[in-house]
């Protein structure tokens, strides 16, 4: 990431990459996204920079994450490469400095690095292997004007969100505990609308548009059967409000009806792999009617994309599949743009949901937005009355393409590949009603540390091994936080797992739940190390680039069979919490991978698990069952054992009021649910700000409860 200022020597090589891949001027002024932190973005500079770990405390706890997912002989080979690169005065110890340096200039050591690494560098294609959904609870649509009706609300109230952003008038996300009122930081709210991810050969390029004192006139693209129009949001200086959105929407419906004037889908293009969408996006750019529409859709505020009906009944794992490819060719797969962060979908079938481009923010943005708009559609009553000072509305313009047979070619070889991705995606979204976060918080545990452990459990029931897993846990207490890896694939899980599944006798229920609370506390522990950025993944990260900006060979470490084990992460978990009926899903990360989204309610827990068929490891609906039957047989293991306390106690005498207070000292000492461990806090994430030192002696020695119980009260991807 490169901070451009107006003359300076990086805008001029941005300047010159825009051209060489023929970029609209427009487009070539709006600046990479900043490096460098906003005075103004609600949190900001005023937020602490990310810790740097220890280089001995990072290599340990790789060591110790690493050691039960490896054979013997392989940890024997990865402990003396470890050994070597933290040798005194060695390899690792220059990189750490050199990292230590890093931190003192940069506002976040690690962004940029990890920005491109987790999105950028990426070549996969966004459908599926990058871009989450939100599903929306399914709508009921009478007649084709009532699913406009439902897209001219859900405008206005991206209108009345975006006022709130551009007017800074957002509240700033505060955490809450022994710290309570540290802000968190806000930047990523400021992308939702404002940023575009652009295709390059090599890695792609975050772009954000300039803020300027008066804008230019605000824009949205609808896409409607594969066609894209410009439905301009501000005409003489006002806003349109919700009836002219609707006259707006109608005449493109009309529009898009005319198959005389239909145009091939081009939206597929932006479905492709980013080494070919970027080559034919250079072929579109040949022609200037191509540029001006280009120029068009990357500027824009948003997508919405009017979706046909699509045929089959609409269950759940239906929504999500359809939401995050569109159902391929033959339906609804054309009419996206996947370069754009926002893309909301409004089916004629009452299938709705937003696409999210990944790379500007995380989950927790996308969850707040989203639920913000579904409230305000449902608190504000639809405003179908026309404003006498917008009489007569310029119809809607439709985007243009100069189509050449190359075009085409390219047209039907990205039609193809995602044909393959719709038929390739095993969806399983499931909702778990025996019981939900209630019930694992009578146990005094955390909901999130309980379904992870449950997650391990159903793996393991699944393929008999233990794998690298990632939870994403939110690290925005920091200057430009985003995430780090909390690996919940732990040594006391696997004990745990390995005691359910062994099919003797030989280990009591009183074990097995000592073993349960065991790998209860771990996960705990790992994500207090991971929300207060003393992690692994990013350290590791940041040691490997930085040998790289070097040009140093690369460390053995980082060509050791252990690493490459380390970041296949067969099984990427997230937990979304969401206030309003509505649930996320994404695709696996890997070809032999589970995605596995799920998000707890108080008596309930939505499951969302994805894979691939062609991988023959994989099933999403075998991997389901075995989740379900690990919560259940969790759930009698605490009933039995809880069952078997309670008999004891009654037998020492102990009153209930004894009990009563018991209880109550537990509320205020032990976690209940990881508040900020996954990309979705809550509205105000239940965190606390700690120093570096501190945190790492409470996370390590657990001595103190409280500061637990505050980072991880009340619940964790995404």
């Amino acid at each position: 990431m490169l901070k451009i200022t107006k003359g300076s020597k990086t805008s001029g090589i941005v300047l010159s990459f825009c051209l060489s891949q023929r970029l609209p001027l427009r487009t070539a002024n709006m600046p990479v996204l900043d490096q460098e932190p906003s005075k103004d973005l609600g949190g900001g500079d005023a937020l602490p920079k990310l810790p740097l770990p220890a280089l001995k405390d990072t290599l340990d706890m790789y060591l110790r994450c690493m050691k039960h997912l490896l054979t013997e002989e392989q940890f024997n080979k990865t402990q003396n490469v470890v050994k070597q690169f933290g040798a005194s005065g060695g390899v690792g110890e220059l990189l750490q400095s050199k990292l230590m340096e890093r931190r003192e200039n940069k506002a976040n050591w690690v962004y940029e690095y990890w920005l491109n690494d987790m999105y950028l560098n990426n070549r996969l294609a966004l459908p599926v292997n990058s871009s989450p959904v939100m599903v929306f609870p399914q709508q009921h649509f009478r007649a084709p004007i009532d699913s406009l009706r439902f897209a001219a609300h859900l405008i206005s109230g991206v209108l009345e969100y975006k006022t709130l952003l551009d007017s800074r008038a957002l509240p700033v996300d505060y955490a809450r505990g022994q710290l309570a009122g540290t802000p968190l930081c806000m930047e990523q709210y400021y992308r939702l609308f404002t940023s575009y991810r652009l295709p390059a050969p090599e890695r792609d390029i975050l772009v954000a548009q300039e803020s300027s004192v008066m804008p230019e006139p605000e824009h949205v693209i609808v896409a409607c059967k594969n066609q894209f129009f410009v439905l301009d949001v501000v005409i003489n200086f006002r806003r349109l409000n919700e009836r002219d959105l609707l006259t707006q929407l109608d005449k493109i419906a009309r529009m898009a009806d005319s198959e005389e004037e239909r145009l091939p889908p081009i939206g597929l293009l932006t479905s492709d792999g980013r080494t070919e969408w970027a080559k034919s996006r250079g072929e579109l750019m040949r022609e200037s009617t191509n540029r001006d529409s280009l120029d068009m859709i990357e500027r824009c505020m948003c997508l919405v994309c009017l979706d046909d009906p699509t045929g089959p009944e609409l269950s759940d794992t239906t929504r999500a599949m359809l939401t995050l490819h569109g159902g391929g060719v033959a339906k609804n797969g054309g009419n996206r743009w996947y370069d754009k962060p926002m893309q909301f979908v409004v089916g004629a079938d009452g299938c709705c949901g937003v696409v999210c481009e990944h790379s500007p923010f995380e989950g927790i943005v996308l969850v707040q937005c989203t639920e913000y708009l579904l409230k305000y559609m449902i608190s504000s009553p639809s405003k179908l009355v026309r404003a006498a000072s917008v009489s007569e509305l310029p119809a809607p313009r439709r985007l243009r393409w100069k189509c050449t047979p190359d075009v085409h070619k390219l047209l039907a070889s990205s039609a193809d590949k995602l044909q393959r991705q719709v038929k390739n995606l095993d969806m399983n979204v499931h909702t778990f009603y025996d019981y939900g976060k209630e019930f694992i918080k009578k146990q005094k545990m955390s909901p999130d540390a309980y379904i992870q452990v449950a997650l391990q459990l159903a793996y393991y029931r699944c393929h008999s091994r233990p794998v690298s897993t990632y939870e994403s846990g939110s690290i925005r207490r920091f200057q430009q936080g985003r995430v780090d890896n909390i690996r919940s694939a732990t040594p006391e899980a696997l004990a745990f797992v390995k005691a359910m599944t062994d099919g003797k006798l030989s280990t009591s229920d009183t074990e097995k739940m000592e073993l349960l609370r065991g790998a209860i506390t771990a996960q705990t522990k790992y994500t207090i190390l991971t929300i207060t950025g003393l992690a692994i993944d990013n350290h590791l990260l940041g040691l490997r680039e930085i040998a790289h900006e070097l040009k140093m060979e690369k460390p053995e470490m980082f060509k050791d069979e252990a690493h490459l084990i380390s970041n296949q992460f067969i099984l990427s978990t997230s937990q979304v919490p969401t206030t309003v009926e509505m649930f996320c899903s994404y695709g696996p990360v890997v070809p032999n991978g589970y995605g596995a989204c799920y998000n707890p309610q108080s008596d309930h827990i939505i499951f969302s698990v994805s894979s691939f068929h062609e991988s023959p490891q994989t099933c999403s609906a075998e991997f389901v069952k075995c989740v379900v039957q690990g919560l259940l047989d969790m759930r009698d293991l605490c009933n039995k054992c809880n069952s078997s306390s309670n008999a004891t106690q009654r037998r020492q005498g102990q009153t209930l009021e004894t009990h009563t207070q018991t209880e109550t000292n537990w509320q205020n000492k032990t976690p209940q649910r990881p508040a900020e461990r996954s990309e979705s806090e809550q509205t105000l994430p239940q965190v606390v700000l700690k120093t570096p030192d501190q945190t790492k002696v409470e996370a390590q020695t657990q001595t103190s409860s409280q500061g637990e119980s505050q980072a991880l009260k009340n619940g964790s991807k995404s």
